[in-house]
């Protein structure tokens, strides 16, 4: 697999900018953060990074599949996951500010700290990942679009920038 810097770079920032993005990873991590402090939030992310893994390899075989069948249907896949990107920006830009995650979070904070089970708040964000059928669809549109059509092994490619995605999302999510 060749990348070059800028398109690393890019890929990079861009996965920051998105897993900024509020959703429910991010509610997840924000309210366990203020409902049990901040060791249960960078739980939560962690639990959620590991849910992630899941989406990659599950990805990564689909993606390959497909290739290994028709490059045609590849570059169709790109196109259609840079239009859906596309349209996920245009939402936002054009959604309320808040996103409706204001009354949530504002219950979170009123909420006194309490105890609660890590391994809980783990196995919580991984679920609230693996079951979130939008982070599918995100890396099924975004890795492919950081991939050359004349790689050799797709899947490891879409595996290899899964990971760099992941580990470098945990300096937004943990």
């Amino acid at each position: 697999m060749s990348i070059e810097t800028h398109q690393l770079l890019v890929f990079i920032a861009a996965g920051w900018l998105l897993n900024l993005t509020p959703g429910p990873d991010v509610l997840y991590i924000v309210s366990n953060a203020l409902r049990s402090g901040t060791r249960a939030g960078i739980v939560a992310g962690l639990g959620i990074t590991a849910g992630c893994f899941v989406h990659i390899f599950a990805a990564a075989v689909g993606v390959g599949a497909l290739l290994a069948t028709s490059a045609a249907a590849f570059t169709v896949l790109k196109w259609l996951g840079a239009a859906y990107l596309l349209w996920m920006g245009v939402r936002m830009l054009f959604s309320r500010a808040g996103g409706g995650n204001g009354a949530a979070i504002a219950a979170a904070q009123a909420a006194p700290q309490q105890a609660v089970s890590l391994r809980g708040v783990f196995l919580g964000g991984f679920w609230t990942n693996v079951l979130n059928p939008k982070v599918a669809i995100f890396f099924l549109a975004f890795v492919p679009q950081f991939i050359a059509p004349a790689t050799k092994n797709t899947a490891l490619a879409f595996v290899l920038l899964g990971r760099l995605f992941t580990v470098t999302a945990i300096a937004v999510t943990g």
